[in-house]
């Protein structure tokens, strides 16, 4: 099949797009409002982008009902004042707790309360951290860039950030590599499903030129 997106004219019963770009990793964003209370919020247009140094982005799109006039997110519109956020790691005990704070809560209100969570200070950054999960990534606000968007009273925006400091929890390291088995993050697919990493393999990149497969190879 082909459909052409400007359309939306798939003929399924729902858009696939988000089932075409997985998994996708959730970048569980903490920040700070004019008052100081705690936002958290999962996104799953998450990702690192840059290695050196390591740069982070994550898109909050859609309209806050009752935010900023130009209908910002909780997460984007405390982020572009603050110059700050944290990126919380999703795990596979968190996954309930995660959802919880997904919630389309009112300006104002801390999901991180709600969703009975202990949060911890962070040292570079005012946002604090989720205690429960194990890695956490202290990020200085770099610049939104602002895409078209469908809806006219709301944006469409990606979220640039500096990480300038990572906790890892010891008990997720194994001879000093992040073990993923004992990590078991989880990752977003399309629709309302999820996945865990739970298998982990390695290839090695070529050296070149490349050798050619032998026969037995095949």
């Amino acid at each position: 099949m082909f459909y052409d997106t400007r359309t939306g004219d798939h003929g399924l019963p729902h858009n696939p797009f988000k089932a075409c770009v997985v998994p996708r990793p959730i970048g569980w964003v903490t920040t700070l409002n004019e008052a100081g209370t705690v936002n958290l919020a999962p996104y799953s247009f998450f990702n690192g982008v840059a290695g050196d140094p390591p740069v982070v982005m994550f898109a909050p799109g859609g309209r806050k009902a009752d935010g900023p006039p130009d209908g910002s997110k909780d997460s984007l519109a405390n982020a572009e004042r603050t110059k700050e956020f944290v990126c919380n790691v999703v795990t596979w005990d968190l996954r309930d707790t995660m959802n919880l704070t997904s919630a389309p809560a009112p300006a104002g209100v801390s999901e991180a309360e709600v969703a009975e969570l202990e949060m911890v200070p962070s040292q570079l950054v005012k946002p604090p951290r989720v205690k429960a999960s194990p890695i956490h990534m202290e990020c200085r606000y770099l610049q939104t860039v602002d895409l078209p968007s469908n809806a006219s009273d709301a944006r469409n925006a990606v979220v640039f950030g500096e990480v300038i400091g990572i906790h890892i929890d010891e008990s997720v390291l194994t001879e000093g590599l992040i073990d993923m088995a004992k990590l078991r993050p989880i990752a977003r697919l399309g629709y309302m499903d999820y996945c865990r990493v739970d298998e982990v393999f390695s290839i090695r990149r070529p050296d070149w030129p490349l050798k050619k497969r032998s026969a037995a190879a095949e």
